[in-house]
């Protein structure tokens, strides 16, 4: 209760701040109901939703996520206004002390200086920026799919596989999805690409496996020629929401597993797969969820390399990127290629090919979207299928990871 006390009080602080650029620019008091209306609908809506309806027995709902939706749309540009409306008081109120010593207490002036038009207008215009961006995200950017293509080149991979394509998906996280069409086209924009296999990178749900029956046939579509493989992210194990008993949070788990069966995924949970072509092959490994901090540490790396020699070929499922960066990098078995979710980019930022890539989550992640090489070991940590709480992308769009296989050519002396 006292976070939200804290937090309402904040809320309420920076709307009386921002409502000082509108009062400047206009005297209407249609206009000033108005946003104070929409400012406790768009509040009460999310406790509405957070502290009510939002039980931790039904978690995150595609309700909640419009409910956090719609509070970051209006919530985030009054930051903005805050910042003008802040900027200008500090030139205020110097002029103000000044005045209150020169004038006298007696004063009937007052001694603020009124507010410039021109810095509320500049005020609301920037607003309008992360505004207009945060809707277009909810109702566009969040089934924004892009294909993103590698070509990554090594000089022990096996003669048969040079070429050999690979898609991966990852951080469905179904229990969002509010869009059979959109959702159907994605599956057919990852089958367009006609990858020999398939991976996915956990998260299927966000908390419970029913979250996936209204999907399941859309997903049961996915085709590759050598299969569909898939790991478990840390949504998936349900540790986020209240369960009735340990039972039933089991059955939960084993309900999931039959639904990674249902699609045709092959879940390796701590064990690995051989992928054979023209007598040679290369090892596909999958851990259970590892992350770093207080997230679940259920990957047995090891365990799951049992049977695979220290010269094989490897390629790693890896849910969390922090379990590259802490223990497979430096692994001394050579894992050559890592495959990896989880950060969704924060699913916000500014990505300008060959020039910028930024999102807030760099600083909680140093791999956080994309291709990192190391010693000669890549990761790619795929950006996200789908999408949490906020339910929308802006900047950081869903993907589809398609990443091709290639034998380096040695150079021989002349």
């Amino acid at each position: 209760m006292r976070r939200w006390i804290v937090f309402i009080s904040f809320y309420i602080l920076v709307d009386i701040y921002a409502f000082q650029a509108v009062k400047t620019l206009s005297k209407n008091k249609t206009l000033h109901v108005i946003y104070w209306l929409v400012s406790g609908l768009v509040l009460g809506n999310l406790i509405y939703q957070i502290y009510i309806n939002m039980s931790r027995v039904g978690g995150l709902t595609p309700y909640t996520n419009q409910a956090i939706g719609y509070f970051l749309v209006f919530f985030v540009p009054k930051l903005f206004i805050v910042f003008f409306v802040f900027g200008e008081d500090i030139i205020r109120t110097p002029q103000a002390i000044y005045s209150f010593f020169t004038e006298g207490k007696s004063s009937n002036n007052g001694h603020f200086p009124s507010r410039r038009k021109f810095v509320s207008s500049l005020a609301l215009i920037v607003a309008a920026i992360p505004f207009s961006s945060l809707l277009y995200g909810m109702y566009r950017g969040k089934y924004n799919f892009k294909v993103l293509k590698y070509a990554l080149e090594f000089d022990d991979l096996p003669e048969a596989f040079d070429g050999y394509q690979i898609t991966q998906i990852s951080d469905v996280h179904s229990g969002s999805f509010d869009n059979a069409e959109k959702i159907g086209y994605g599956i057919d924009l990852i089958n367009q690409q006609q990858s020999d296999v398939i991976v996915f990178t956990g998260d299927l749900v966000n908390n419970r496996a029913d979250e996936m029956d209204p999907w399941i046939d859309i997903f049961k579509k996915l085709e590759a020629k050598d299969g569909k493989f898939s790991v478990l992210g840390n949504h998936d194990y349900g540790d986020y929401v209240k369960w009735d008993s340990a039972d039933a949070k089991r059955e939960n788990m084993e309900k999931l597993k039959g639904v990674h069966k249902q699609i045709g995924f092959d879940l390796l949970l701590n064990n690995h797969r051989k992928l054979t072509r023209n007598g040679e092959e290369i090892a596909l490994i999958g851990v259970e969820n590892w992350g770093a901090g207080g997230f679940k540490k259920a990957g047995d790396l090891k365990g799951a390399s049992l049977g695979v020699g220290k010269k094989d070929f490897k390629i790693l499922l890896s849910h969390d990127p922090s379990h590259w960066e802490t223990e497979v990098k430096g692994h001394e078995d050579h894992y050559h290629l890592t495959l990896s979710g989880h950060t969704h980019g924060m699913q916000f930022g500014i990505e300008i090919p060959g020039w910028i890539k930024w999102s807030p989550v760099k600083w909680r992640y140093k791999y956080w979207a994309g291709i990192y090489e190391e010693a000669g070991r890549f990761i790619n940590v795929n950006r996200g299928f789908g999408f949490l709480a906020y339910p929308g992308r802006v900047g950081i769009w869903p993907e589809i990871s398609v990443i091709t296989l290639k034998k380096r050519v040695q150079a021989h002396d002349s």
